[in-house]
Formats: structure tokens, sequence, C-alpha cells
């Protein structure tokens, strides 16, 4: 399967050129960074189409992204993995704690990323098992619904007796009767017909025991595949059937669950989501300037940051993490980092750690006309996104150019007077213009507005004008 958020490029593998003009439809500017994730993930497929031992040996070149905060660094991640449909993972780096505080250990991002493998992978199969399941659903239904065979005649509701018609007997009549009838509930069901009407089915209710594992961070729940918990044990755990009273609607979907995890492999699913995530996997490591020697204070619970960094470095270099699913290897896994670096700057980072991010490149801070083409060229641009939000309600938005250009001015001015949040500042400006349209529409507001330069003047300008009041609001 791929989820409808996952982009598959008709021609398999993208290139370079391809990835980067997908990356386009989304972000605006920050080539340089771009390129790197366009190289970086056609390297994992030059790698895969290497033959010999030297295939193992040729590790990804990890990230390292710099600029300030919202100019696109996370966002460029997310979309190269939705490109590629590869397991994608984003923690903050200020999540995990050294050995001995209280925190979460770095080994549990690539756990993570696991379940995130599993997910991706259910998704597809479903896409494929899902109308076999359906069929199996169908029948299943169909025998519920199908009154049971009777020894009587059909037809006439008496014994069956001498008078059967030469050459046919009793049973072919009911046979034939049976078949029928099915057939003509069959047609119902497929037309919805009977989607009211209640029925009584057994129901399977799985009980999934849950351990607590004791990790280097403190207890962590993992739920055992119950499946195999039970084959092992010996159904220590068996399922439960339980009878019910639901309609056919409901009858079928439950059916159709069941079957379902019937037809779904779930050791089979758990090997290839481990290799996908060993050779595919995608971890996106934000805010890991504030983790750098400088940023952090030698006093209180900072103090845990520097180790912050060593417990990375056999993650980003190659190591064996324990998951439930069985023993992951890193030594595939691409690891893009990024931070602003306003403080501190990469080279406070651990050299070690510095070592493992070869690639390092720097996003620009966005300007005017970045600010302009973010409102209206993207694909998922924010005026698209009101104008599509508002036509729910009747209401047709039309932007002036000039207005545009008078947004993208307020939001460059916000980020150079107060501090610079980026491409987030258009948020809450399209917010505050846009607040009494939203809020009067549909009752009082209809038809076609038009959001002229005036109207962002009006709106806009005196929040921007007093300084302490746009600290609050914008």
């Amino acid at each position: 399967m791929t989820s409808p958020d996952i982009i598959c490029l008709p021609r398999g593998e993208p290139t370079p050129q391809e990835t980067v003009a997908e990356l386009d439809r989304y972000i605006v500017g920050q080539a340089k960074a771009k390129r790197a994730v366009a190289v970086a993930l056609r390297n994992r497929y030059r790698r895969r189409q290497i033959t010999g031992p030297l295939r193992d040996d040729v590790r990804p070149k990890n990230i390292l992204m710099i600029g300030p905060t919202g100019v696109g660094k996370t966002e460029i991640a997310r979309r190269l993995a939705q490109i590629a449909g590869v397991p994608f993972l984003k923690v903050e780096a200020t999540k995990f704690t050294e050995v001995g505080y209280v925190g979460r250990d770095v080994d549990s991002m690539i756990r993570d990323l696991v379940e995130v493998a599993i997910r991706l992978l259910r998704t597809r199969k479903l896409e494929t098992l899902t109308p076999k399941a359906r069929q199996r659903a169908r029948e299943r239904l169909l025998d519920v619904l199908l009154p049971p065979a009777r020894s009587k005649h059909p037809l006439s509701g008496f014994e069956k007796d001498s008078t059967e018609t030469p050459g046919m007997t009793m049973d072919r009549i009911e046979t034939d009767s049976e078949s029928h009838t099915r057939a003509k509930i069959a047609a119902r069901l497929d037309a919805g017909e009977l989607d009211d009407r209640m029925v009584e089915i057994d129901v399977t209710e799985t009980v999934t025991p849950m351990v607590e594992v004791f990790s280097q961070s403190g207890i962590e729940e993992m739920g055992f595949n119950l499946q195999g918990f039970q084959s092992a044990l010996g159904n220590l755990f068996p399922a439960r059937h339980k009878r019910r009273q639901v309609k056919v609607a409901e009858a079928r979907e439950i059916f159709t669950h069941e079957e379902i995890n019937r037809l779904l492999d779930q050791e089979e699913l758990q090997r290839e989501a481990v290799r996908l995530a060993e050779e595919s996997g995608l971890v996106f490591l934000d805010e890991i300037d504030k983790i750098a020697a400088s940023y952090v204070s030698k006093t209180g619970p900072d103090v845990s940051r520097e180790g912050v960094q060593r417990d990375l470095l056999p993650l980003v270099e190659g190591t064996t993490v324990v998951t439930k699913y069985g023993m992951v290897k890193t030594d595939h896994i691409l690891f893009i980092a990024a931070g602003a670096f306003n403080v501190s700057k990469p080279s406070d980072l651990i050299p070690e750690l510095q070592g493992r991010f070869p690639v390092r490149v720097e996003l620009d801070k966005l300007t005017v006309d970045d600010f302009k083409r973010i409102l209206t060229e993207p694909q998922n641009a924010l005026v698209k996104q009101y104008a599509a939000l508002l036509e729910v309600d009747g209401v047709t938005l039309r932007f002036h150019p000039e207005a545009i250009d008078r947004l993208a001015r307020f939001a460059c001015e916000a980020n150079a007077n107060q501090e610079n949040i980026g491409a987030r500042r258009l948020h809450t400006i399209m917010e505050l213009l846009l607040d009494e349209i939203s809020f009067q529409a549909p009752a009082e507001r209809q038809g076609e507005v038009e959001i002229t330069p005036a109207m962002v003047e009006r709106i806009l300008a005196p929040v921007l004008q007093n300084q302490d009041l746009a600290r609050f609001i914008l």
C-alpha cells in the first residue's frame, strides 16, 4: 500500500533531479538542502545495485541542516520520506537524556522507527488483502443470513416421499433451491438493502498481554504479538468469543477485519518491517543544537545533554538495537540532524559526532519574495488552504495580488522586529487577517470576498505598529 500522503513517482526510483522537482512542489527555495537530500536518497538506490562485500561497507552520508526555525528543514525531510515511501521518524534531541537521568534513552528512536515501518507495511498490504477479505466476509455474512437447510421439500413443505420426479432426487431440488435463495440474498446484500437488518454473530475478542520491560531510561511497555505468543505458550491467552446483535453493515466490517487478520502473516510482516527500517529508515533529529556544549548549563538536568551526544554516536555510526521484533542494525539508517545554531555552532558538538554528519547544508533566511511564493506557489499553499476551508461555508475567497505583497512584507517585518520564526509567521498573520470572515461565515457572510490591500492594512498595521501588542499577537 501507499497511504494517501505517500507519493510514488511513476518511474520507480527517482533521480536527484526528479526528487528536487517533487520537493519544489511543496517547499520554496532551499536549493542546497534539496540537492543534498536528493543525492542521499539516490545513493541508497546506488548502494543496493552494488554486488559483493563492498555493498555493506557503503554507509549513508548523514546530513546536518543549519538554519533558523520555519525555513523548511523538517518539511524537506518529511517530503523526502513520502517521495521514497520509507519509514520516517521525527524526534527532538532534547527529549533524550544520558543514562542515569530521567528521560528517554536514544535507542527508543529506533524502536519507534520499527513501529512506523510496521504501520507503513501493514497499510500497504491491506490494499492487496482487503478485496479478498471482503469477499470472505461476504460469504460469512451470507451464511448468517441464509436460513438453515431443511429436510422437507422447500416448495411443498412435506417430507421426502415416493412422489419425487424420476431422475431428480430431493437432495438435488433442495440444493438448487438453496443456491437460488443464496443468490437472491447476495444480490440484496450487495445492493445495500439489508444493511439495517439486525443479525446475531460471534465476535472474537483478543486480549493482548502487556509486559513491562526495563530499559536504560526506565520502564517501557511492549506488547507481544498474540498469535505467536499463543503458539509459544500453548494458548495461554486464548481468544474469547462473544455473541452480539449488530446491523448487517457493522457485521460486514467486523468480518472483514477478522479475515484481514487471518490473511495477514504477522511474523512475516514484522520481519519485513525490520528489514525496511534497517535498509531504508529515515530519522530526522531536530534541535540538535540544543544539546551542544555551549548551549547547555553544567548544573541541573541539562548536564546530561553532552552525554546524549555520546549516546547518539553508536546509533549514527552503526550498532544493533534490541526491539520486541528482534535485533535492528542501524548501519544503513539515514540520519538528518537539524538546528538553528543561533546560540551554539556545529563545532560545539563533540568532535566524534561532528564526523558522523559529513554533509553540511545551510538553509537561507526567508525574504519578502520567498513569503510571497510560499503564500501562493506550493501545492498546499496557505492561500489555497484558507480558500478551501471557507468554500465549505459558501464563501469564495479572492486575494488581490497587492494584498499578497502586503502580507509578505508584514510577515518579514514581524520576523525582523521579533523572534524570527520563518514561514510560521504567516500562519499567525493569516489567522488574524481572516478571523472576522471565518467567524461570520456562513451565517452573516456568503458569496465572494476579496482580500484587498486596504483590508490588510486596516487589520494588520495597527498590530505591527504597537510592538508590545505584536509580541503577544504575532
